[in-house]
């Protein structure tokens, strides 16, 4: 039975909350939290229900016929419904941390309500069901992102935003004519269809490899693949919430599902292989990965180098999928998830070191952790977990990474792992190191006080906390049916039969 509008009331859960935040008054803080917080509810129950659909064997679709040929489709497959799930997640929680966050500034209904126009757009591309559609809600998400990257309205603001544009909207141009041409070669691309490209290889062999970079370099902007990364060092100067969501649920997130869904589900893993298309992926992303983490090496802002290793570790994704064997591709797929959960506890870190303390520079950390326990506890654990120590998240997707590698018979990929965890643990360790063993170098740039018996507001402790503590379980307990990594095998087992 098909189930056409639970899809619809999932999006409008974030949407309608956001046009009404719209027009509130600064002043209306408590309607303003009591929409951003029902939304995001509401959205997480929603989701459960389409999750427990999915598990019974009901199908979810919408239609929406625009022209003759070319629908907007809306479909819950599982692959969709682990991105939903970590965004509708992310989203409640960054909500709660964005609140305390932004208490004493200016404009935060002008931000919160762009704020869910984002979850909102980024929901519609882990739902959309055909190529036509996922060009409509990314293009749309750099739209809905613009206003927040430039929220602080500095110089230095504009002058990131329009960077951020620039490649943005170049990448979309890129992925519109990739879009336009191959749905003029073979019609409507949908993401249900497997091989549905495999009968044009023979006669159309070249174009489908130049339509295949295109698409590549279009969506490779926002997963921020080398040379392609340059704006989001710059977006940075946003505030950290929006950091937190570009990294770990929208911006970068959307390109990366966009590689899995390019290649598995428009090419085929067959038809890519055929194409000598997944050899140079491997490439870039390999180039990618070293790249990030030599550049996060030479930061001393702590938020420019949690995003060249952002950089770096959104690669593993596309690095799992070219591979191609179904232990990488787990690998690959619920990276998307384990990378979303330690990235965001860091950058929710990093704007509580910041906020609190005014320090925004790595080498000013030193006794950071006494001041500030429980933010550095959660950095600590979320880092640990980035270098691939078990039993954290990113231990697991490591080991499914080199696991499927070793079956393909890549073995060399087992060093340019072992280089990156490396390389993650000399940028990482030092901050740690500093932070817990070092002393304190004189008075604090600015130190904002202890709110009662914690050492800020309880909003900007709990997220971190919580995603700090998950990431720990869902690699301690990635065994058990209800783990990200379960919900993985169970994608590549009944989505693409390998």
């Amino acid at each position: 039975m098909r189930q056409n509008w639970l899809l619809i009331m999932i999006l409008l859960s974030s949407l309608l909350p956001g046009l009404v935040i719209f027009s509130l008054a600064e002043s209306r803080r408590g309607m303003r939290t009591c929409l951003n917080l029902f939304g995001a509810i509401a959205k997480m129950v929603l989701v459960l229900v389409m999750i427990v659909g999915i598990t019974r064997g009901q199908r979810f679709e919408f239609h929406l016929a625009m022209l003759p040929g070319l629908d907007l489709v809306l479909r819950a497959d599982p692959l969709s419904a682990l991105f939903v799930t970590l965004s509708s997640i992310l989203w409640l929680l960054t909500t709660i941390y964005a609140i305390a966050y932004l208490e004493n500034s200016p404009n935060r209904s002008h931000f919160f309500g762009y704020f869910s126009l984002c979850v909102t757009v980024t929901i519609g591309i882990a739902l959309a069901g055909n190529l036509l559609t996922f060009l409509f809600f990314f293009e749309m998400l750099t739209l809905c992102t613009y206003p927040l990257v430039v929220h602080r309205g500095t110089a230095e603001a504009m002058a990131a935003g329009r960077v951020y544009l620039i490649y943005t909207l170049g990448g979309g141009g890129l992925l519109f004519l990739g879009v336009v041409w191959l749905n003029s070669l073979v019609g409507s691309v949908d993401f249900s269809r497997g091989q549905q490209l495999a009968p044009f290889v023979r006669s159309h062999g070249l174009t489908l490899k130049i339509i295949f970079y295109l698409l590549l370099a279009g969506v490779g902007v926002k997963a921020a693949l080398f040379p392609l990364h340059s704006w989001l060092p710059q977006a940075m100067v946003a505030p950290a919430p929006v950091s937190a969501l570009l990294h770990a649920v929208a911006v970068v997130k959307a390109g990366a599902f966009g590689i899995i869904r390019i290649v598995l589900d428009v090419y085929g893993l067959e038809t890519a292989a055929h194409l000598d298309l997944l050899f140079p992926l491997m490439v870039l992303a390999t180039v990618t990965i070293i790249y990030g983490s030599i550049h996060a090496l030479r930061q001393d802002n702590l938020k420019h180098r949690l995003a060249f290793s952002t950089v770096s570790q959104v690669s593993y994704i596309a690095l799992g999928i070219s591979i191609g064997s179904p232990l990488a591709i787990m690998g690959g797929m619920v990276h998307l998830v384990h990378q979303g959960l330690m990235k965001i506890t860091l950058f929710f870190c990093a704007g509580n070191v910041a906020e609190t303390l005014g320090v925004h520079e790595i080498s000013r950390m030193n006794g950071v952790g006494r001041r500030l326990p429980l933010t550095m506890a959660a950095f600590t654990l979320a880092a640990m977990g980035m270098i691939g120590l078990p039993p954290m998240a990113g231990f697991v997707s490591k080991w499914y990474l080199g696991l499927g590698a070793l079956a393909r018979g890549e073995g060399w990929l087992i060093g340019v792992l072992v280089v990156s965890s490396l390389l993650n643990a000399f940028y990482f360790l030092p901050i740690i190191y500093a932070a817990w063993f070092k002393e304190e170098e004189g008075e604090w740039p600015v130190d904002s006080g202890k709110a009662g018996p914690l050492e800020c507001h309880w909003m900007l402790i709990a997220p971190p906390v919580i995603t700090a503590v998950v990431s720990l379980l869902v690699g301690l307990l990635a065994n058990s049916n209800l783990s990200p990594l379960a919900w993985v095998r169970f994608i590549v087992r009944t989505g693409y039969g390998l």
